[in-house]
Formats: C-alpha cells, sequence, structure tokens
C-alpha cells in the first residue's frame, strides 16, 4: 500500500481524480487544497484512508507543514503529484507584473518547495515517485498564455534535471503533459476580467478568453481516463520519462517536435561551424 501526496485538489480536478485512481487500488491518500472544506463530502466517502489538509502551494511554511502531517499520518510519502497550478492570459507584453509573478510562484517555485519537502523522506527510504503535472504547453506554446507556457517550459527543464539527479536514489520521476482535458480549468475565465495593459494586443486577449469560455465543458479529454494512463505507464518494468495526454495534445507535440528535428537538420552545418577549428598536428 502506497502513500500518495497530491498538490491541487480542487473537485472536478486532475488531483482529485488522482486521489480516486489511487483508493481504488487500495492505496492511501493525502489530498491538499486552498479550499479543503469543498472537499469534505469526499473525504467523510474515504474514511482513514484519506486525508484532506489545508495547502496553498505558495506558501513554503504550509507546504513543509502539510508534508510534516502526510507523514505523521501514514509515515511516508511514496508518491508525490504536483498538480497545483493554472494560468492567466494576457500578452507577453501587456501582462500585469503581479499576473506574471503569481504565474511563476504558483506554476514552477512552488513545485520545487514541494519536492524539497518531500524528497528527504524519499532518499532515505530509497525509493519514490515524483509525478509533475506539466502541460502540452511546455512543449510547444500557448499564444496569449506566455508566462503559463514559460513556466512549464521551466518544469520540463526542472523535471529532466531532477529525474538525473534522484535516479541513485531509487526514486522515478514522470513529467505528464496534458493537452485539453474537461477539468474545471477554464471556468473561472468567465468571472475574470481582462487585464492586458497594452492595447494593441486586447483583440487577440479577448479572442483568447472567448475561446477559453466557449471550450469550458466541452473539451475532449477524460481526466479519468488520463489518470489512468499515468498510472499504468508508472508500473511498466521501463516506465517512460514522460507522457502526453490527449490526442490533440499529441498531435501538437509530435508536429513541434518534427518540425524542430526538419529545422535542427536544415542548419547543421551553421550549428557545426561555430567550434574553433580542428587542430592538425603537423
Amino acid at each position: 500500500m502506497k502513500t500518495w501526496f497530491i498538490t491541487g485538489g480542487s473537485p472536478g480536478g486532475f488531483g482529485m481524480t488522482y486521489a480516486d485512481v489511487a483508493l481504488e487500488n487500495g492505496d492511501n491518500v493525502v489530498l491538499t487544497a486552498r479550499r479543503p472544506h469543498l472537499l469534505d463530502n469526499w473525504a467523510n466517502r474515504h474514511g482513514d484512508r484519506a486525508l484532506v489538509l489545508p495547502l496553498d502551494v505558495t506558501d513554503a511554511k504550509q507546504v513543509r507543514a502539510s508534508v510534516h502531517a502526510a507523514e505523521e499520518r501514514f509515515g511516508r510519502i511514496d508518491v508525490l503529484v504536483n498538480n497545483a497550478g493554472r494560468g492567466w492570459y494576457g500578452s507577453v507584453e501587456g501582462s500585469p507584473d503581479a499576473d506574471v509573478r503569481r504565474a511563476f510562484e504558483l506554476n514552477f517555485f512552488s513545485v520545487a518547495e514541494t519536492l524539497r519537502a518531500v524528497l528527504p523522506g524519499m532518499r532515505a527510504r530509497r525509493r519514490g515517485w515524483v509525478v509533475n503535472m506539466s502541460s502540452v504547453a511546455g512543449i510547444t506554446s500557448t499564444v496569449g498564455f506566455g508566462y503559463y507556457t514559460a513556466a512549464k517550459f521551466a518544469i520540463e527543464g526542472l523535471t529532466e534535471t531532477l529525474r538525473q539527479e534522484v535516479a541513485p536514489f531509487g526514486i522515478n520521476v514522470l513529467a505528464v503533459e496534458p493537452g485539453a482535458f474537461r477539468t474545471r480549468a477554464y471556468a473561472s475565465f468567465a468571472d475574470e476580467p481582462v487585464t492586458e495593459t497594452v492595447d494593441a494586443y486586447l483583440p487577440l486577449v479577448e479572442s483568447v478568453r472567448t475561446s477559453m469560455i466557449s471550450q469550458d465543458g466541452r473539451q475532449p479529454g477524460d481526466p479519468y481516463r488520463g489518470v489512468q494512463a499515468v498510472v499504468n505507464a508508472m508500473k511498466q518494468d521501463n516506465p517512460p520519462r514522460r507522457i502526453v495526454l490527449g490526442a490533440a495534445g499529441y498531435d501538437a507535440v509530435h508536429n513541434q517536435l518534427e518540425g524542430m528535428l526538419d529545422e535542427l537538420r536544415a542548419h547543421e552545418t551553421a550549428s557545426r561551424s561555430a567550434d574553433f577549428p580542428p587542430v592538425t598536428n603537423r
């Protein structure tokens, strides 16, 4: 029996879905959320195997306290799912500074803080799993979500390095890159005003907002099927380093990587010409 520690446990999202699948598999779950009272009914259904904790992942003290509480209750954390996150729309030039900073605080720095809190226990036991929820936007890009994209690109880089650093301690690391999934991720856009500061980008930003609102509840991805795909990947003898979720997401990443490889090959001569000439022995 494993113990899962999952951030971002709001109802209808990936966090709660991870929790449901873990419980179905007979594991224990610690599910964290900024508004834990919304999870009361869910927690009551699962008794002692589920622990709900209040957590704002951007508060380092709360992160440490929640990890400590989880370890006190269940003895250890076997699987960490860094799921908390969201995006704010706006142009790269015109996004308010506050939005830029909270995008990185939530989507990147909180992940680093949670990793630092959980990894010591995993290292001591010489086993564990880290699942970092990235995004298709962490491989491609999403116009109008430049800073969310940048934060997810940062998560990809962090995950790649982390995987190599913790492998000697028996810890596995997986990056998960969902496309558009039918969570409540888009639900808040209808209630939030446009905060773009550069008028030239307003038509773009308004169109992005309209698109997100129109997709809410109609996204093709099924969170339950997505999480099942992740859990199945974790059970493989040779688990993947990353997994893209959703058909459209797969196509977008495939096309992006194919295009990058074509461009790399097209400019191979220029790339190789940038070195010092080889030294010839006379």
